[in-house]
């Protein structure tokens, strides 16, 4: 393969890896985790309780699958679940400017955006890195910062003040 078809496919890769809105970094039920979370973080600020189905309908996700990514939430200490006619699931609102986002993803998904190959490889090192090696670990980096700086209370608030939406 000549040198020049080699940069116009690693420049198409870079262009579509990174700017394709089907491209997401988070599996489905992070990115439903994530949004769930948010949800009943505004709705604790405002005192109230959010039912499975509130929380599945708001953020559009199969009731039977947000409770098993609910579950996984409470389990970590993320959240509460109450039980009976006026239970649901809350967020103590002491706590919710420590809450960070990295710690949602870390309940779901573990720590594993932080690793492996931008392009699915088996085995992508700095000894051997595939095509993108380089630039993903600086994606990385500053996917990592932005989840380590980002709480909780501030991504409720915005949603609440209405600057930011869960659906459209």
């Amino acid at each position: 393969m000549s040198l020049n078809l080699t940069r116009i496919k690693l420049s198409y890769i870079e262009k579509h890896l990174y700017l394709s809105p089907a491209t997401t970094m988070f599996s489905k039920a992070c990115e439903y985790g994530i949004r769930a979370t948010i949800y009943v973080a505004v709705q604790s600020l405002e005192g109230k309780r959010a039912s499975l189905k509130s929380i599945a309908a708001e953020i559009e996700s199969p009731v039977a699958f947000t409770a098993k990514i609910l579950q996984d939430l409470v389990r970590k200490g993320l959240m509460q679940s109450v039980m009976g006619p006026t239970g649901g699931f809350e967020m103590d609102q002491q706590k919710l400017d420590s809450i960070k986002l990295s710690q949602i993803v870390d309940a779901i998904d573990g720590d594993s955006i932080y690793k492996g190959c931008g392009l699915g490889m088996k085995q992508c090192d700095e000894s051997k890195p595939c095509p993108v090696h380089d630039k993903f670990a600086k994606v990385r980096a500053d996917l990592r910062e932005m989840l380590e700086s980002t709480n909780l209370l501030g991504l409720a608030t915005e949603l609440e003040t209405g600057s930011t939406f869960l659906k459209r």
